[in-house]
């Protein structure tokens, strides 16, 4: 038995309300189960209680056991004073008052319905399973699950709201640096993010500012910091970069010690960190004040046009710098794009909008569900249950389950451990 579990069933009341009574046979009827309290101090907050004929109002603390009162020490502390229940699994000691009163006991076991107990044990004892409700997911009403995944979405987006306040306090509030550096992460997408990421913060984006009015200029700010232009290439286009880029570097006083290096290993030709360079270094120059174009659009057709960009005409028939393909257009994809919507874009407009105070939040659905689901494998897992997502809000909302409930056994957090916990209840 685990106390977290016992906060649940206070909590929403998962037992037998109408009979129950102290341990000394004082009928106990909940008037509140108070405020659940998750800092130092009783567990529920300014409950109200009708024991015996006496009405109360103060805190309720919970145990698995009576005697775990003195295991942590609460005899010793004030802020225990104002208990006016002891709710416990297992009643083993009486527990006292300063006053030496007895602080009134329910043993919840007695109350608890068997079908919830059950349920909670079956729940929590699997082994080698994907899930812990692997086998009821797809039992789980579908309404219920709608709305906890829309529940999850927000959430997701305010946990990334924390990291782009941080690169905001970092940048002094210039939401332009933010995007960029965003932005240029999920170019590089999961093999080579933190490589990007090191990339743009090796630039003030004020030198960005200055340089992006000039394509050749802003490509061999890029190739430079990223350490692509060290060898020994005898072509024109090459030769061009590696002067510009020293001119930069000693205008600018750049450095570049510590971006990372780049991978090509195991990626697709189109998703070489070279092209992704290019298309970035396009998208720069072609829109001066991106964000706030970003700010202004509300369509999904606006923002595929917005990311309308290619590579460079050197790009056209190279993958690298030292080989040359076939000749074809590097044009960013839709399904590129919709993963900068998702990763960057939505989050970058919610937040900027919650600090303004305005509530774009059935722009924000109406982006999420617009846009294609994500393919992973934890959505092809979820999906392998019963087919659940069917938009990137969806996708965005499985992967906050599965990291931030599932792995984390937070079950009785989940609207879906608690439905299947209540169920027959």
């Amino acid at each position: 038995m685990k106390e977290d579990f016992l906060h649940y069933l206070w909590k929403f009341k998962k037992f037998q309300t109408n009979t129950l009574k102290t341990q000394i046979g004082e009928p106990i009827e909940i008037v509140s189960v108070g405020e659940h309290n998750f800092n130092s101090g009783p567990d529920f907050f300014n409950a109200k209680l009708k024991i015996g004929i006496q009405l109360w109002a103060g805190n309720v603390e919970i145990h698995v056991k009576s005697s775990d009162w003195f295991l942590h020490n609460h005899e010793q502390d004030k802020a225990y004073d104002n208990v006016i229940l002891h709710v416990v699994w297992e009643h083993d000691t009486e527990i006292f008052r300063k006053d030496n009163t007895v602080i009134p006991t329910l043993q919840l076991k007695d109350f608890i319905a068997d079908n919830v107990l059950n349920n909670y044990q079956k729940l929590f004892n699997k082994k080698h399973t994907w899930i812990n409700c692997e086998t009821e997911f797809a039992s789980v009403d579908d309404f219920l699950i709608k709305n906890w995944l829309e529940r999850l979405y927000f959430e997701r987006l305010e946990q990334k709201s924390e990291t782009i306040q941080a690169l905001l306090q970092a940048s002094q509030n210039d939401w332009e640096a933010v995007l960029f550096k965003m932005l240029t992460k999920n170019f590089g997408l999961k093999v080579n993010g933190d490589s990007f990421f090191s990339l743009a913060n090796s630039i003030d984006f004020s030198v960005i500012r200055k340089t992006q009015n000039n394509l050749e200029t802003l490509e061999a700010l890029l190739f430079g910091q990223a350490g692509f232009l060290n060898d020994d290439f005898q072509d024109l286009y090459y030769l061009g970069l590696v002067k510009e880029y020293a001119f930069l570097k000693q205008k600018f006083k750049l450095e570049n010690n510590h971006v990372l290096p780049m991978q090509f290993f195991r990626l697709r030709p189109p998703n070489f960190p070279t092209i992704r360079i290019s298309q970035l270094s396009s998208l720069y120059y072609k829109h001066q004040n991106l964000f706030s174009k970003i700010i202004e659009i509300n369509t999904l057709q606006g923002f595929y046009d917005l990311f309308k960009v290619s590579t460079t005409a050197h790009w056209e028939t190279h993958y690298t710098f030292q080989k040359v393909s076939k000749a074809s257009t590097k044009l960013l994809t839709k399904s590129f794009v919709d993963l900068l919507l998702i990763n960057t874009i939505i989050p970058l407009k919610f937040c900027y909008a919650k600090q303004k105070g305005e509530n774009i939040d059935e722009l924000i659905l109406s982006l999420g569900t617009t846009i294609q689901s994500e393919k992973n494998s934890i959505i092809n897992a979820f999906n392998d249950l019963i087919k659940v997502s069917n938009s990137a809000l969806d996708s965005q909302a499985l992967i906050q389950l599965k990291t931030h409930y599932c792995d984390k056994n937070r079950c009785l957090k989940c609207a879906v451990g608690n439905s299947i916990i209540s169920q027959n209840f």
